[in-house]
């Protein structure tokens, strides 16, 4: 993480702020719609995020529409329920607003698999070619990228960049290898992963499929590629969401975070959604990290405005310009 957050986390322990206990009388949900209206504060929600905080959130879905969510609104106070790289992505966009993010030491995998300092050492081996990121890396990835991605548009991304034109991609490899099948280009892929998305178990829903045979399989990109192959449906989180609306089917296994389950079951009230299973003995796979938020710590860092997400200014325009031409090219595509 970097020095502004590790300071921030001083400044808590100081504080006592840590260690505070949440009186158990208290209504949260009644304190938090207070907070927000007295602070003038937004509160974002991953999908991934349990279901009381879901519910209490001004706006739920990807980490980047999130964020261009929150950028657009007179909010003073952006409270990221997520992950460290979402709040800091925040701030790029909306530099002007406090960003807090409710738990410190809510990382990210994936995210934490790219130290920029390696990074940039393994761009340098391949001078000719442009870096394209997933979003889901830190600040620092993001600055020594030339164009930012989403696992709904990153095909796209890809396509628009001439044939002839080598291409790296970070930090995802399993997402990299997915788009080099799907596009035909010949990546140089970071190595790294998601644990999430990693652990699933092939041989656990080969065994829920028969169990529901009528059930379709749909998982998230960052997957490994045996899985992607069983699958009926392949998108981003917003994309498996959008498929179960549409779709026809009564029944999925769900192949990512089990935190989507509930608005999967919130908009489809008549369906049944099986979390998909590790290969371990936990029975769905949840995300270590999004799920160290709570609702208390939620309610404590409105109250307390702490721990705030700051950035080097100089770190937050260099890592905002791939994010634009992430835009620019979106725009021109229609997406």
């Amino acid at each position: 993480m970097f020095t502004a957050i590790t300071e921030a986390k001083k400044n808590l322990q100081q504080k006592g702020f840590l260690d505070m206990e949440v009186d158990v009388k208290l209504d949260l949900f009644a304190e938090i719609a207070r907070l927000k209206k007295e602070k003038n504060a937004i509160v974002l929600a991953h999908y991934y995020q349990e279901p009381d905080i879901q519910d209490v959130a001004d706006y739920i879905g990807d980490s980047l529409g999130l964020s261009q969510q929150a950028a657009k609104t007179d909010a003073d106070i952006i409270v990221f329920a997520g992950v460290h790289f979402m709040a800091e992505t925040a701030k790029i966009l909306s530099p002007q607003k406090k960003v807090l993010l409710p738990d410190l030491k809510a990382g990210c995998s994936l995210a934490d698999s790219a130290p920029p300092e390696l990074f940039k050492k393994f761009r340098d081996k391949y001078p000719d070619h442009i870096v394209i990121s997933y979003i889901n890396c830190s600040a620092g990835i993001k600055a020594l990228s030339d164009i930012i991605c989403t696992s709904s548009n990153a095909e796209k991304i890809i396509e628009s960049v001439p044939k002839d034109q080598p291409i790296i991609f970070a930090p995802d490899r399993n997402l990299g290898a997915y788009l080099v099948k799907k596009t035909g280009r010949d990546m140089v892929l970071w190595n790294g992963a998601c644990m999430v998305h990693e652990i699933f178990s092939l041989e656990k829903i080969t065994r829920l499929k028969v169990q529901h045979p009528q059930a379709k399989i749909i998982a998230h990109p960052e997957c490994e590629a045996p899985i992607l192959a069983v699958a009926d449906y392949i998108g981003s989180t917003t994309g498996l969401l959008k498929f179960t609306q549409r779709d026809d089917a009564q029944e999925y296994i769900v192949v990512t975070e089990t935190g989507i389950l509930h608005q999967m079951q919130k908009e489809n009230p008549h369906k049944t959604f099986i979390p998909a299973p590790p290969n371990n003995a936990c029975a769905c796979n949840d995300c270590p990290h999004m799920k160290l938020n709570t609702l208390e710590k939620l309610y404590l860092c409105m109250e307390y405005e702490e721990p705030e997400i700051t950035m080097n200014e100089a770190l937050r325009l260099a890592a905002r310009k791939p994010i634009d031409r992430m835009l620019e090219i979106s725009a021109q595509a229609g997406l």
